[in-house]
């Protein structure tokens, strides 16, 4: 069974995969930090409010015990500095990885990142580059397992309150886009399954595509109706 931590959940991404562990029978509980309520009521959740995501020293307790750790917290890079940008994205996931690695030497880290990142960390797009160190330090953490989601465009779940207004707009023609380019999307309920299969069995590479991505919900949802 999974007990899993869970940050970003008032944001779109971070909302879908809870929503998703929260239905699945194999996550035992949940363990969600945030900053402020998410306003979900479930036996599974535990709710953290925690302000300071810079450091969770006095948080050791609360923060044993889990094997998964699905880190969905980020922002925009759009008008962002490199600095403000890659205070959030690098330096806020990391204070919270390293600690729990270090608690947790069984944890799956799995990391939403994003289609396009670099790994060499000197592209010429800002974001890519963070991006990419964030996976590259994570990838060396002394976890179980980790793997970096590098999702694309994103197809909302129906009834969730965080999806981002750019996706309410294009969500009547996504299944037409994915139909055509396969490739560049996946569904939240996709990545959510995704990190729940990854956690369970592992996966052949650390980096997933979108491809990837599908692939893993396609495998967990079979299993689901076995």
């Amino acid at each position: 069974m999974i007990k899993a931590i869970i940050t970003g959940a008032t944001g779109m991404v971070g909302e879908g995969v809870l929503h998703e562990c929260i239905k699945h029978p194999d996550i035992e509980s949940i363990l969600v930090i945030t900053r402020k309520p998410t306003g979900v009521n479930d036996p599974k959740v535990t709710e953290l409010i925690h302000t300071d995501f810079s450091d969770f020293s006095s948080l050791e307790e609360e923060l044993r015990g889990y094997n998964a750790a699905y880190l969905c917290m980020g922002t925009t890079s759009f008008l962002s500095s490199e600095k403000s940008y890659s205070y959030v994205t690098y330096d806020l996931t990391m204070a919270l990885a390293r600690p729990l690695v270090a608690l947790n030497p069984d944890i799956t880290l799995c990391y939403v990142s994003g289609a396009g990142t670099d790994a060499s960390e000197a592209g010429r797009l800002m974001w890519t580059r963070v991006k990419g160190k964030t996976e590259n330090d994570l990838l060396k953490l002394p976890a179980k397992q980790a793997f970096m989601f590098r999702a694309g465009i994103i197809t909302p779940t129906r009834g969730l309150k965080n999806t981002y207004t750019f996706y309410k707009i294009l969500n009547p023609i996504l299944p037409v886009v994915r139909k055509l380019f396969p490739g560049m999307i996946s569904s939240l309920e996709e990545i959510g399954l995704a990190m729940i299969q990854a956690t369970k069995e592992g996966y052949e590479k650390p980096i997933l595509e979108v491809a990837d991505i599908v692939a893993l919900a396609a495998q967990e949802g079979k299993n689901l109706h076995e």
